[in-house]
């Protein structure tokens, strides 16, 4: 499935997002030299609605069209298929950034490959770019704590977001190549998320080296997550008043990145029916009755907690999920490299 080139074709600078299949004909690797050879791999279109990446990554490759880009780079431009319908992936395929492990998928064979080709090279970092379809700020994730992927994530924002699931992420795969960062940029469209991610990636192309030194903890928050909320695929579920089995707030997405007491109400179902949550945490275990009950025909929390992806989309809802469930994380406590670095690293991006 993959098509890797050694060359920029000139109609991606221009083409929209969903007529991307005018110029490619699916996933496609593309590497390009420059003055330095450690490589930044940037990857955009693992969801094909999610343009801010690509968008960003037109408007850079256009400022270096007549001139030598600062370091190499090898550009993954993932799922061309679904960018034609603006989806996130179409019915009948698999999420591609759900993929990137062992499996017998064409897909999985593209994964392969695209790790095959990073592991020929010296990798500079991995940055993979996405949007939310809810209410979010701009955050960066990290899949390992060490003191280079915290470094990149912080460059983007004070926000970041340490998860190990769900698995078979495009960064997770990389980690074992080079630190690798997730661009959480919003919603599609903004023109200040394309603008934030064009600037962090400048920055990147011109970074002489990643510090391994300590950030101050209280330059970012870092959160954790520690659980994956779904809604089972045998109720039927809305908003607000909407006839269905569940019914949630209709301004479900507002509660993104806040902390929630107990007894907060997240939506209401009828009264003498079997209602449940999926709620699985990083080892798959079922913990529902730890973060949500059932009382009076309301969905309640039943402690403190902080959600993240909530969104309104009834179709990301049933391809991927409701939300996530995070806790803050003490990084003193989990370094995973200790060598100190001293010297000054490049200043610091604006926060979002």
């Amino acid at each position: 499935m993959l098509t890797v080139l050694d060359h920029l074709p000139e109609e991606l600078l221009s083409v929209q997002p969903e007529d991307i299949m005018q110029v490619l004909n699916g996933p496609t690797l593309i590497n390009l030299q420059g003055r330095r050879d450690d490589v930044l791999v940037m990857s955009v279109l693992l969801h094909g609605n999610e343009t801010t990446g690509f968008l960003a990554l037109q408007s850079l490759l256009k400022k270096y069209r007549q001139h030598e880009l600062p370091r190499s780079v090898s550009l993954l431009i993932g799922n061309v298929f679904a960018a034609q319908q603006l989806q996130r992936r179409l019915e009948g395929q698999p999420d591609y950034n759900r993929i990137w492990l062992p499996g017998d998928l064409p897909e999985h064979s593209m994964t392969r490959e695209v790790l095959e080709h990073m592991r020929q090279k010296k990798v500079f970092a991995a940055i993979d770019v996405h949007n939310n379809t809810g209410l979010n700020p701009h955050y960066a994730c990290v899949n390992r704590i060490d003191h280079r992927s915290i470094y990149l994530a912080s460059l983007f924002s004070n926000t970041l977001v340490y998860f190990t699931r769900p698995e078979g992420v495009f960064t997770s795969a990389m980690a074992d190549i080079g630190p690798s960062v997730v661009l959480e940029c919003g919603l599609p469209g903004e023109s200040h998320g394309v603008d934030h991610v064009l600037e962090y990636l400048q920055a990147c192309l011109h970074m002489e080296h990643i510090p391994t030194r300590d950030i101050p903890a209280q330059e970012f928050h870092l959160y954790h997550t520690v659980a994956t909320v779904k809604v089972p695929s045998g109720l039927s579920f809305g908003f607000g008043d909407d006839p269905a089995d569940i019914r949630f707030e209709c301004d479900l997405d507002h509660l993104n990145f806040r902390e929630l007491p107990a007894n907060t109400t997240i939506g209401r179902f009828n009264i003498g029916m079997n209602i449940w949550l999926d709620v699985q945490d990083e080892t798959g275990s079922e913990v529902g009755g730890r973060y949500f009950c059932y009382q009076d025909g309301e969905i309640l929390t039943t402690v403190p907690l902080m959600p993240s992806m909530l969104t309104l989309d009834k179709r990301v809802i049933r391809q991927d999920c409701l939300c996530y469930l995070m806790e803050s994380y003490p990084l003193s406590a989990h370094r995973a490299d200790t060598a100190p670095d001293a010297t000054q690293g490049p200043e610091m991006l604006p926060k979002s």
